[in-house]
């Protein structure tokens, strides 16, 4: 099964799931990616009665306008009913990194406001431990040399990602070879560098639920 069709099989499950338990009231989070592309897809075909969306980035707001669903702004909605979006890389506890597209800042903060965070993936994305996959790190331009600095004394490797601008304006600062035994502590300390907006680390808030699509099918799991 190609990879295309392993990451539409992973989205037509979500839309499934959530389903049965939309109403006038429901307000949905988006992420952002090529497996939240194919989610998107569906909600511009199908037709749905709900209060709206949030949208974690301007591509994925765009690419939402043939649904003729309400695009609200989180400042306005109390909570998200349901956030849906990809990842980069997944374990068996449900967390995750993201950030290859750049929005980690706003897919965080979605993720953070949802009351069930499911995550579509493909099964290529599962590692046993996180670290296969650069941990993406949002930086204020002033401070981009020094957060670099702080990275190399955690052992990672940063490499400034070019002519690249989150839709916050700042910069990207992808880090290759941290030790991420233990994500929540890596999450934690490059937060707590001055100049650091967000990191590609899910782990404080990990994924509710992860459908991972394989050559067997389309795998539920939960976290319990």
């Amino acid at each position: 099964m190609e990879q295309d069709v392993k990451k539409r099989k992973a989205a037509e499950r979500a839309y499934e799931i959530i389903e049965q338990k939309l109403s006038k009231e429901t307000v949905l989070g988006i992420g952002t990616g090529s497996t939240t592309n194919y989610f998107i897809d569906i909600l511009n075909k199908v037709n749905i009665d709900i209060h709206g969306i949030v949208s974690s980035s301007k591509e994925s707001t765009r690419r939402l306008e043939k649904s003729g669903l309400r695009i609200l702004h989180l400042n306005d909605v109390y909570h998200l009913d349901f956030y849906v979006d990809g990842a980069d890389e997944f374990n068996d506890r449900n967390e995750l990194i993201k950030g290859g597209g750049g929005a980690l800042t706003r897919e965080k903060i979605l993720a953070n406001s949802s009351k069930c965070f499911i995550c579509i993936v493909d099964d290529i994305k599962f590692s046993k431990v996180l670290g296969n996959f650069p941990v993406a790190i949002e930086v204020i331009e002033l401070a981009r040399s020094a957060i670099s600095r702080q990275i190399m004394k955690l052992g990672g490797k940063p490499v400034y990602r070019e002519d690249f601008l989150t839709d916050n304006g700042n910069q990207i600062i992808d880090v290759h070879n941290l030790d991420l035994k233990v994500p929540l502590e890596v999450e934690q300390q490059i937060n707590g560098i001055p100049g650091v907006v967000e990191n590609g680390i899910f782990s404080k808030r990990k994924a509710d639920i992860i459908l991972k699509s394989s050559e067997l099918g389309v795998e539920n799991i939960a976290l319990i």
